[in-house]
């Protein structure tokens, strides 16, 4: 079985010393080429043919450490935009999920690091306030990202479930708490709410105060209710994501085209969680369907998440950007290029995080696959390695092991191989 070893976080916040460059020698880019790459101060400093910047020259700092990624694909990293922290790896518990601080700070950074240890540099996760919780598991979200600060970033969606009516003055005054305490995004399900109109006009504005994005949850079943909100959507700036948008692609395929040009107008970000219960490929319309294709021919951008990380929505959520472009490479039909960048370039867009490039003065966000190209490592990437502001952060390794037999012999494998997928 694959090992992941994460670094422990660091003992201080804050930005982590880059005392020289780093080299990563030998890595193969996506369009084939074989690359040696420098990173200094959180960003690629240059890219130049294999060899060339493996010693410090005279205006270069000297490489702190070299990483032979021989044999390895070298990739921008993933996000993941849409996670729960608050409830991941709850599945085996017996009875309710308790909500206890030191419960919650303890799982979601074990969660973090394991979506770390995939390649997954930032984390996006929305957190319940009101009711049982309160405000404590959000407490316990941001006291996790503080001690995972230089090894992934970490921001939490502040989730209310009423915010209309008499019932919806405790939870709007907790949301303005919650932004206070550090959330920077507001979240919510408006379908929930009695009112679910007046439910995303509250966030809206809220957000619009604060100066906070914006990230809502629905299953977009309601042509009429996407409407209005896509409406209301469009003032607002940087613009707002829904996901998963699943109901979609129950709807006829013009009434969800018309759903997806209003989308597309307002600027709005869908993200799907292929790996999630409600995910984007539905049986209603097979796989390769809308909503990912119609939605993406309508302009609208589609980024990928992993959604429930082995809690009762999704029991053995895996957690695993690579898993999410995987499904919709095999069962959306997008090619591995598409698919991949639906979890990085267009993930890292929906979470307003700054673009990636293996180029130079491009943020040193990186993922290096054990592979030859996209779709091989897509298939089976066991050996990774994941480089955050500049250092390798998470190292997962992988090694297969033929039994010595006839079989074997006949077939003339090797008794041992890198897992080198």
């Amino acid at each position: 079985m694959p090992e992941s070893h994460p670094q422990q976080p660091p003992r201080r916040s804050g930005a982590v010393p880059d005392p020289g460059a780093l080299v990563l020698c030998g890595a193969r880019l996506a369009d084939g080429r074989t690359v040696d790459v420098r990173l200094c101060a959180g960003r690629i400093e240059a890219v130049g043919t294999a060899g060339s910047l493996a010693r410090g020259g005279p205006a270069a700092a000297e490489p702190r450490a070299r990483v032979d990624l021989s044999g390895y694909l070298l990739l921008p990293a993933p996000a993941e935009p849409h996670a729960h922290s608050d409830t991941a790896l709850t599945a085996d518990t017996c009875g309710p999920v308790l909500h206890e601080p030191e419960d919650v700070q303890r799982r979601t950074t074990e969660a973090a690091l394991l979506q770390l240890g995939h390649g997954a540099t930032a984390l996006r996760t929305h957190v319940r306030i009101g009711d049982v919780p309160g405000l404590s598991a959000l407490e316990a979200v941001l006291q996790a990202r503080r001690a995972l600060r230089g090894l992934t970033e970490l921001t939490a969606v502040a989730v209310p479930r009423i915010l209309t009516g008499a019932a919806g003055a405790d939870g709007l005054a907790m949301l303005r708490d919650a932004v206070k305490m550090g959330a920077t995004v507001i979240g919510g399900c408006p379908d929930l709410d009695p009112d679910p109109t007046g439910y995303a006009e509250t966030v809206l504005d809220v957000a619009a105060e604060h100066g906070c994005a914006v990230d809502l949850h629905t299953e977009g079943d309601d042509p009429a209710r996407l409407a209005r909100l896509a409406a209301m959507a469009g003032r607002l700036r940087p613009g707002v994501v829904l996901g998963p948008c699943a109901g979609l692609a129950r709807l006829p395929q013009d009434v969800a085209g018309r759903a997806a040009d209003q989308l597309a107008a307002a600027g709005i970000t869908v993200v799907c969680l292929p790996q999630g219960d409600c995910g984007a490929m539905e049986e209603s319309q097979g796989p390769g369907t809308a909503p990912v294709r119609l939605l993406r021919a309508a302009g609208v951008r589609v980024a990928a998440g992993s959604g429930a990380l082995r809690d009762t929505a999704n029991p053995v959520g895996r957690g695993d950007p690579l898993e999410a472009a995987y499904l919709l490479a095999a069962l959306g039909g997008d090619r591995p290029s598409v698919a991949y960048e639906a979890v990085s370039g267009q993930a890292r867009a929906a979470m307003g995080l700054p673009e990636v490039r293996v180029e130079a003065g491009f943020p040193a966000e990186l993922l290096a696959v054990r592979g030859e190209g996209l779709a091989g490592v897509l298939s089976l990437a066991y050996s990774r390695i994941v480089v955050h502001q500049g250092r390798v952060v998470a190292r997962t390794s992988a090694v297969r092991e033929y039994c010595d037999s006839a079989v074997v012999a006949a077939l003339d494998l090797p008794r041992q191989a890198q897992g080198g997928s």
